[in-house]
């Protein structure tokens, strides 16, 4: 095996390449502001402390295979590119605010951040550079390098066995196809405006996490017992959770969350790189009776109308005809970006909030026996909940920029009513001891540990 020195330099011997934005990443930069920075963090929790030297070793070994995350953002006169970089990403302590701005115009620097904290290993990316499926790819390499050094396993060649260039595939531009154009999308009959999140928002624009962990047998088993997939499950939790803290005057206005879906899944490709159409589900307070059903009712018909073939397809190809448009190429990027972010702002009006089901995370054995959790967190305006399952373990990973969490406690005390116990951690007090006495304080770590047991509130 080559030694990560090596690594490195075969790679700063490669030739400069660049990159053109994705459909999915041409929106991200004009659309950056405040504590929504477009990061996103995914987390594996060991069962032992994170050795910092060997991580940073398992990083540079990994490298490599995804060159084009090894990037920086420059401004084109039209668009906005990739333009690979020798710079190198250096592991650090965990030592900035979760989900903190990376990109900063102007500035020549890496699109994603690696550090720890802990038993914890965090990568923390740009949205531009990749989904949270390229994503988990990148991590679950680093974590496999780095328990093959830390334990002398042997190297799973079954882990990935996809080539530099379906990594580096722009699948958007690959499958996109004129023949949709014109055909209407379920989405278009959507709401213009939507129900919003009201608190006090965190003075410095920080986001601020919550990771909520339950077995997910248990889970799974409560949702099957409404009939329901974990997927519409959860919304219809989160939906019912925001509905009981809505006054009666904002009650004329619906609860619209947006869901993202993998496109992975209905094309076969297996690009590192974003390749993610999304789904709009709408629910109207006067529709809900008091019963959870009531909204799960609605939420399950919203995602079968919508999570057909012919209407992912269409999904798709609206992010791909922002390309395509030929009146839109010859704008200047200055003009792009102000249009670009008037519009975000008008969708996202529409919006109250962003339920992400990433699935079940698989890693071979023996290096499953390593690792005790998977979970993931996306910056948001109002509030993002990311689903992630592994070993059992199923996480919810809240992310707001508020510094309350009374959508949070009523989404957990549904769980706990359901007679399934849910373990929490929350940056707010990750490296801090705090009293569980109060309610507030259920968020933080007990007695020196990472995570607390709420099993009654």
């Amino acid at each position: 095996m080559a030694s990560p020195r090596e690594l490195l330099k075969k790679k700063s011997m490669a030739k400069t390449k660049w990159y053109e934005l994705d459909n999915a990443a041409k929106i991200v930069p004009s659309t950056t502001k405040g504590a929504d920075t477009r990061v996103f963090r995914i987390s594996c929790e060991l069962k032992e402390e994170v050795d910092g030297t060997l991580l940073q070793q398992a990083l540079d070994m990994t490298v490599p295979d995804f060159p084009h995350f090894a990037s920086i953002l420059r401004k084109g006169l039209f668009w906005y590119y990739l333009d690979s970089s020798d710079i190198r990403a250096v592991v650090q302590p965990e030592n900035k605010p979760p989900c903190s701005a990376i990109y900063r115009e102007g500035r020549r620097r890496l699109l994603y951040r690696v550090n720890y904290f802990r038993r914890r290993i965090n990568l923390e990316m740009f949205h531009v550079l990749t989904d949270g499926t390229g994503a988990f790819s990148f991590l679950k390499a680093i974590v496999c390098n780095y328990l093959i050094l830390a334990h002398g396993l042997e190297p799973d060649e079954s882990t990935d066995d996809s080539s530099v260039g379906e990594k580096e595939e722009d699948a958007f531009s690959r499958f996109y196809s004129e023949s949709t154009k014109g055909k209407p999308r379920e989405q278009a009959s959507q709401p213009r405006r939507a129900y919003h999140l009201q608190g006090e928002r965190d003075e410095q624009l920080q986001t601020h996490l919550l990771e909520g962990t339950v077995s997910a047998e248990k889970y799974l088993r409560a949702a099957k017992r409404q009939g329901a997939t974990a997927a519409a499950f959860t919304t219809a939790l989160l939906m019912e959770s925001i509905l009981d803290g809505m006054r009666v005057r904002e009650k004329k206005l619906p609860i619209v969350l947006s869901v993202p879906v993998n496109l992975r899944n209905y094309y076969p490709s297996v690009t590192a790189r974003n390749f993610f159409g999304v789904i709009n589900v709408a629910f109207y307070p006067e529709e809900y009776d008091g019963t959870l059903q009531s909204i799960l009712t609605v939420v399950q018909a919203s995602f079968k109308r919508q999570l057909e073939q012919e209407q992912v397809e269409l999904s798709m190809h609206d992010y791909a005809r922002l390309e395509h448009n030929l009146a839109i190429r010859p704008v200047p990027l200055a003009i792009k970006n102000l249009v670009i972010a008037a519009v975000n702002a008008r969708v996202q009006r529409g919006i109250t909030g962003t339920v992400s089901n990433v699935g079940k995370v698989t890693m071979p054995e023996p290096y499953a026996g390593y690792i005790d959790r998977f979970s993931c967190f996306m910056a948001a305006p109002e509030v993002q909940i990311c689903v992630s399952s592994f070993g059992g373990k199923l996480c919810f990973g809240f992310a707001s920029p508020f510094e309350g969490h009374p959508v949070m406690m009523r989404f957990f005390r549904k769980i706990v009513a359901l007679g399934v116990d849910v373990e929490i951690a929350s940056s707010d007090s990750w490296g801090k001891s705090v009293s569980a006495d109060a309610p507030e304080a259920i968020f933080g770590e007990k007695a020196g540990e990472d995570h607390a047991v709420l099993s009654e509130l």
